[in-house]
């Protein structure tokens, strides 16, 4: 069974679901085997414990958008493409140091995106970006621990205006969020410490004389 994992918004794309019982439906794009085992290679590449990407797959995720509301279904795109500005807006922060690793899955993220030719044409109404926010939502586990922290700085930033380049805003934005947990493991240890042991009634550790 595959564990939960993170996804990009609070409501998941309905891309695993029900997939052995549901009936294909008719196909709403043309797609080639070369083109969807290309872009199931990106994902793998970006996370590679991600859900494999097949033709029926694409075709009920396809028809399941097609079937909502304009809007409603816009605001399913929007939602995913938000949150790539995100990792935009992180990769380009002066005060933010992702690794090369990270840096290297983000250019490829944003490579896919910026291409209107990818598995699915973006000149294609509505559809045309289903292909970008399901690789936003494939491969989102490996950049949430990254973007989760990146907001949290973000907060921190704001909040405390503190002084200094990013390496040393990093590290008080660090200390301060150590203080916090060291804070709440204090509290912690003071509610289950007993400054007197328990004893049962007819073992009252005191003496009446």
């Amino acid at each position: 069974m595959r564990t939960p994992h993170p996804t990009p918004t609070s409501q998941p794309l309905p891309f695993e679901s029900d997939h052995a019982a549901a009936p294909t439906p008719e196909p709403a794009m043309a797609l080639t085997p070369a083109a969807i085992a290309a872009f199931d290679a990106l994902v793998h590449e970006l996370h590679p414990d991600a859900a494999r990407v097949d033709a029926t797959r694409l075709q009920r995720l396809a028809a399941w958008l097609s079937a909502m509301p304009t809007e409603q279904a816009r605001a399913v795109v929007d939602e995913r493409l938000q949150r790539l500005q995100e990792l935009r807006g992180m990769l380009a922060d002066p005060d933010w140091d992702c690794d090369e690793a990270m840096r290297a899955r983000l250019a490829k993220l944003f490579a896919y995106i910026e291409n209107d030719d990818g598995l699915i044409p973006d000149r294609m109404p509505l559809l045309g970006l289903l292909d970008d926010v399901l690789l936003i939502e494939l491969a989102w586990p490996a950049f949430a621990e990254e973007a989760e922290d990146y907001r949290d700085f973000c907060a921190y930033r704001e909040v405390s205006h503190p002084d200094g380049n990013g390496a040393e805003l990093r590290a008080a934005w660090v200390r301060e969020r150590l203080d916090e947990i060291a804070l709440l493991q204090q509290r912690v240890r003071i509610h289950d410490y007993h400054y007197a042991p328990a004893f049962h009634a007819a073992e009252s550790p005191f003496r009446v004389t």
